[in-house]
């Protein structure tokens, strides 16, 4: 009972990073923002794993995956995440990022070559079929730039975590698990910075109430807090077992979507969405997407 309950706090946590990005990019710079919640997030997780104990990554190979982990992971994927939050409604980004595990599956039949069968050839068809779904209404209907710019941001995110998840599988045996995420999270960070430096003034942040909450959501509880979780519940139970309750993530979001945010679901969204759930159910199910310790939301 305890821990279906981690699992569920984890994936409510997952399902908050995009509602509490839209709240916070009204008060920073998208890029600040972004970097601010991995930093903070990484110094959060590296003082957990020195308490701990944990042990540093020691071979050059291992810190060369690492920093490309975190390239894929936290710059690509907070770059696109925070960029997307602009354009796209809360609840649909959850919906389309969930679909990571699809992406990792086939990544993962190209990079590790792991076969995919018929049940989740089908999967893949039917999940990115959702997607196609939920955004050709708006992508077609005439002066919605903007929204494929967002759909655009969300893709760029989900693809980084992608390959992050891929990459971690090659390592997963040498490096360990809670070390590596701050690390990547760290290393991550800089890219983000680097550009917020160029592109952004950080001096007008507005640390207000409404900021500072998604902040500390977004970089403690989103997440150096579910990732925490998320080692317990798989040091408990199978990641097979875990990742099931995935579907949860999008119906979280699309639920404070529609709460928080007025966000209205028409029929496509609705179909899509329903689409999308089955093929990532279906991939997840056999067992035949990596590992997923970014989350699918990261």
């Amino acid at each position: 009972m305890l821990t279906t309950a981690k699992i569920i706090f984890a994936m409510f946590l997952w399902a908050s990073c995009y509602p509490l990005i839209t709240i916070g990019i009204a008060y920073a710079p998208h890029l600040s923002f972004a970097t601010l919640r991995a930093v903070i997030a990484g110094v959060t997780l590296l003082a957990i794993a020195l308490a701990l104990r944990r042990p540093f990554p020691r071979s050059w190979k291992t810190w060369i995956t690492l920093a490309a982990i975190g390239f894929g992971a936290t710059s690509l994927g907070y770059f696109g995440m925070f960029h997307a939050a602009e354009f796209v409604s809360p609840g649909i980004a959850t919906v389309i990022t969930n679909t990571q595990p699809l992406m990792a599956a086939a990544l993962a039949g190209v990079v590790l070559g792991e076969r995919l069968t018929v049940w989740g050839k089908s999967g893949l068809v039917l999940g990115f079929l959702g997607i196609v779904v939920i955004a050709a209404p708006r992508l077609f209907g005439g002066g919605q730039e903007s929204y494929l710019i967002g759909i655009t941001y969300i893709i760029l995110a989900a693809l980084g975590i992608t390959i992050s998840n891929v990459m971690l599988k090659r390592i997963a045996d040498t490096v360990d698990p809670l070390m590596a995420i701050s690390v990547q999270l760290l290393i991550g960070s800089i890219p983000l910075a680097m550009i917020a430096v160029v592109t952004e003034d950080f001096t007008v942040i507005e640390w207000s109430p409404g900021f500072l909450f998604a902040l500390v959501g977004l970089a403690v509880f989103g997440s150096a807090l579910v990732y925490v979780i998320w080692m317990s519940v798989l040091a408990e139970v199978p990641l097979s077992k875990a990742n099931a309750f995935s579907f949860l993530v999008p119906i979280f979001g699309l639920t404070m979507g529609l709460l928080y945010y007025g966000e209205s679901l028409g029929w496509p969204e609705l179909i899509g969405t329903s689409l999308s759930l089955a093929g990532v159910m279906m991939v997840i199910r056999k067992g035949m997407a990596p590992p997923t310790l970014f989350g699918v939301s990261a």
